[in-house]
């Protein structure tokens, strides 16, 4: 080999390797920025692991006159099975309301704070559902809503069929007036996608499948400097979903895990 050609073919060899190739030892030192601190891989069968979830309970409409009943550990509403946490709203009347389903939550089972939350799920596809992962601050008996601020990691209703909403509500920003971007999955529907939210003292970062899609950055001031806890629910119409498909019978949103990582120096 000439020197001349020797000298084109270092060049372009340091160039694939400094810039070029993301390597595994790459992605290793990526995914070794964070640790696992908790989980629920949904690898059993039953209800869903009572020393991580508790229920709400109950059809008051939970501010957005919504019109489902959530039950407490009722199978035909929240039943791990086939390696997924499933969870139905059905046209089931009960009390005052036409539909039930469930609303899971980590509260008072375990909080959490500046951190990374991935959840793999596929959502429901019928008019007038409203699946949601998403977060509200510890303090809200006290303090309420939206003084406790929430982190909505993901929304959707399927009157704009996969348009996913991710969303951040504080005072100042809540409701109609809230802090949030969208983005469209051809396939949110139909197969399973990470939902992400990625948090710390400086800037909360929403993504889906590793998109980053909104960011919005942290103050002292904000109600996003304290404890969190995690709820995953499947609503029924109300202000957000709107009118319910007259012919709804049920749906579900599948979750394939939930996976809490912290900085591996923290």
């Amino acid at each position: 080999m000439s020197l001349q050609r020797r000298a084109i073919f270092i060049s372009i060899t340091l160039l694939l390797c400094g810039f070029g190739i993301n390597t595994s030892a790459q992605k290793s030192r990526v995914a070794s920025r964070w640790k696992l601190v908790w989980c629920d891989e949904f690898n059993y069968s039953g209800l869903p692991d009572s020393s991580k979830w508790n229920y709400d309970v109950g059809g008051e409409g939970y501010g957005n006159n919504e019109l489902q009943y959530y039950t407490y550990k009722d199978s035909t509403n929240a039943i791990v099975e086939n390696g997924h946490l499933r969870i139905t709203a059905r046209k089931q009347a009960k009390g005052k309301n036409a539909y039930t389903s469930a609303r899971l939550l980590t509260k008072n089972k375990a909080g959490f704070k500046y951190l990374k939350i991935e959840v793999r799920a596929k959502i429901p596809s019928s008019v007038g559902t409203w699946p949601a992962i998403w977060m509200l601050g510890n303090n809200i008996d006290t303090a309420g809503w939206p003084q406790c601020g929430e982190i909505d990691i993901m929304e959707h209703r399927a009157s704009e069929l996969n348009k996913i909403f991710g969303t951040l509500h504080y005072p100042g920003h809540f409701g109609g007036n809230a802090d949030g971007k969208t983005i469209n999955i051809p396939t949110a529907t139909t197969a399973f996608h990470i939902y992400a939210v990625e948090w710390d003292s400086k800037e909360i970062k929403i993504f889906v499948d590793n998109q980053l899609y909104h960011t919005v950055v942290n103050r002292s001031s904000l109600p996003f400097n304290q404890d969190f806890f995690l709820i995953l629910n499947v609503a029924m119409g109300g202000n957000f979903a709107g009118k319910v498909d007259p012919q709804f019978s049920l749906d579900s949103m599948l979750v394939d895990y939930v996976r809490v990582y912290k900085l591996n120096n923290k």
